[in-house]
């Protein structure tokens, strides 16, 4: 296929191309540029490219590919690498303390409105929150599963309840 045809070809592909650039990119800018480097990089290789095939399905792996390579390039290029001894330039940015109070207040008064469930809904509904499974709960306190189930939405509905009135001031 001579260089003509072969632009020709890519040229007609262009509104695809730049669709699936799009897509990929999620950025108007990006997207031209994508095209610009795969159309290019489509006539530098134009000898790799067999005659016969779907020229369509190969420039858009070309495009996909270059689409990861740069994204790896961007990556790489935000990854501060401190080669000092001890990692000063690391480290060099003074400690970072959290001041958690308002979290704790908060998982305190959760923690309250737990315990006030009734046994029956709290237990269930903690042993889930511990990672069992409904059938494990259900087998360990040798209750039906569909009781557990209810028994947790139950929780849950009246943790969710009880949270927005004790937060009303606070909802806009």
């Amino acid at each position: 296929m001579s260089t003509i045809n072969f632009s020709r070809e890519i040229s007609n592909l262009d509104s695809a191309l730049s669709n699936f650039a799009y897509k990929l990119t999620q950025n108007k800018e990006d997207s031209k540029d994508l095209c610009q480097e795969t159309t290019y990089r489509a006539l530098v290789n134009q000898n790799k490219f067999q005659v016969g095939t779907n020229l369509k399905a190969w420039l858009f792996t070309m495009m996909r590919n270059i689409f990861i390579n740069n994204y790896r390039k961007k990556i790489k290029r935000n990854t501060i690498l401190d080669s000092t001894d001890n990692q000063f330039y690391l480290n060099s940015g003074g400690p970072t303390i959290l001041n958690d109070a308002n979290s704790s207040i908060m998982m305190n008064e959760l923690q309250e409105l737990v315990n006030k469930l009734d046994d029956k809904t709290r237990v269930p509904f903690m042993m889930h929150h511990y990672g069992y499974k409904y059938q494990e709960i259900a087998e360990q306190l040798d209750v039906p599963l569909g009781t557990i189930k209810s028994r947790i939405h139950f929780a849950r509905k009246e943790l969710r309840n009880a949270v927005k009135n004790n937060y009303k001031m606070f909802q806009f």
